[in-house]
């Protein structure tokens, strides 16, 4: 925690440094934490910045790790967060990117949760945002294409995520390899 806590403030103060990330990643192997270390750490993260005025980024940020360290065991409880930290993102922070990450967040939080019908509508936003915004051959597009085939075959809408791969998804991959 100590660690993460000193990342963030160097980051701040002299933006070098891995800030925020620090709380998601191993500090020796820079491996994503899972399961019960991931959990406890959103929730550290939380509670070290909950202070902060709701402007400020880093607090942001810290909501944004608590609901995806949320999303892998408590999908149920995570899903208010991400919905809570899109808001915020929205409301302060009109970085495209920064939304798009959160919406696809909730997209797999909202599958987790079963409810594949509106993950789906927000699946597809994503996508087409990715798209226009970065282009259909970018790392984070084609995730986020691939995302939304998973929640098509979720629903068993075989054609169209078929056409969604053999169309634009595998051309774009072999493009960008």
């Amino acid at each position: 925690v100590r660690q993460a806590e000193m990342s963030v403030k160097e980051y701040e103060e002299q933006r070098t440094g891995e800030g925020i990330r620090k709380w998601q990643t191993c500090f020796d192997c820079g491996q994503f934490f899972h399961g019960a270390v991931q959990l406890a750490l959103g929730w550290a993260c939380w509670k070290t910045y909950l202070g902060r005025p709701h402007t400020d980024g880093v607090r942001g940020a810290a909501m944004g790790i608590l609901g995806d360290s949320l999303r892998g065991s408590r999908p149920e409880e995570a899903l208010p967060v991400l919905e809570a930290n899109l808001a915020l993102n929205r409301r302060y922070w009109s970085d495209e990117q920064s939304i798009l990450g959160a919406q696809t967040i909730i997209g797999g939080c909202l599958s987790q949760l079963g409810r594949d019908d509106e993950a789906l509508s927000l699946r597809r936003e994503v996508y087409a945002k990715g798209v226009a915004s970065l282009g259909v051959s970018h790392e984070d597009t084609l995730v986020d294409g691939n995302n939304l085939v998973i929640t098509l075959c979720a629903l068993q809408l075989w054609e169209e995520s078929k056409s969604l791969i053999r169309d634009q998804l595998l051309p774009a991959a072999r493009r960008s390899l």
